[in-house]
């Protein structure tokens, strides 16, 4: 069974930090691009970052340039997302997905992703 679950969301103040972590099992993690998306009330799901299966591509939401920085551990099957001077628009529930291609040409499209995790939280307090 497919399973990727992120965590790390609460509730901080702007201007401080948080580090999401997506968890993934029942597919093969190495060969998965995997994404970052966000959903704020009453918006649509837009993302956020993403990183190809090979880590070598990142690709980042204008907004969260250099304030949010993706990473992978293959050996864990997990992907981190560390959010750096956090905005009150940046409060959403943060989803994670998988990507079988491994790369894709429009790497915050929602459509490109296969498989989706529950979500979590993150209130940023201004």
């Amino acid at each position: 069974e497919v399973q990727l679950q992120a965590s790390g969301g609460g509730l901080v103040q702007a201007g401080g930090s948080l580090r999401l972590s997506c968890a993934a099992s029942g597919f093969t993690f190495d060969d998965y691009a995997i994404g970052w998306f966000r959903q704020a009330p009453g918006k649509e799901r837009e993302g956020v970052s993403c990183l190809s299966s090979s880590g070598r591509s990142t690709y980042y939401e204008d907004s969260v340039k250099g304030r949010f920085t993706i990473s992978r551990d293959n050996a864990k099957n997990t992907v981190y997302l560390q959010m750096n001077s956090l905005k009150a628009e940046d409060t959403a529930v943060y989803y994670c997905a998988a990507d079988s291609t491994g790369y894709s040409d429009y790497p915050l499209s929602p459509y490109e992703y296969d498989y989706w995790g529950r979500g979590t939280l993150v209130t940023v307090s201004s």
